[in-house]
């Protein structure tokens, strides 16, 4: 949906911006199965945060899906990089998916989106304040 659909004036319905500041919590990184996509660019970039050839890091910790490449999880679906106590141990070459995380089109549609969004990530809603260009950015990164 355009953004002047989305509030009928031309503005999103953030257009002040919305509060967020990642506590690294990792709620994002377990729970339900899902997806992280990524391109062979972002695969080589977490190679070489790791130090590992390309080639080993494609087989460990992605698989097909889709027709794209996604991060493999773990038995009980944490994503194959998070380790409960630390967190996200790529963190500085993390996925545009993950970067962009919460702002996805699906989490700001709408308010109600939002305060959903609020409900399962305790950094949503509180902390910085991300202006609405940031959030524009963020939502043309990679659409969920």
């Amino acid at each position: 949906m355009n953004e002047d659909a989305k509030t009928g004036a031309g503005a999103p319905w953030y257009a002040g911006g919305l509060h967020f500041t990642c506590t690294r919590c990792g709620d994002c990184c377990t729970g339900a199965p899902g997806y992280v996509w990524v391109t062979d660019e972002e695969v080589a970039d977490i190679a070489a945060f790791l130090g590992r050839p390309v080639v080993e890091v494609r087989e460990l910790y992605t698989r097909r899906s889709r027709g794209r490449r996604t991060l493999r999880e773990k038995p009980n679906n944490d994503c194959v990089f998070f380790e409960r106590g630390k967190g996200c141990t790529i963190y500085p070459v993390r996925p545009p998916q993950c970067r962009t995380w919460p702002f996805w089109d699906s989490n700001v549609e709408t308010p109600e989106d939002w305060e959903k969004t609020c409900g399962v990530c305790p950094g949503a809603g509180t902390g910085e304040l991300i202006p609405v260009e940031e959030i524009s950015r963020r939502l043309k990164v990679i659409r969920m």
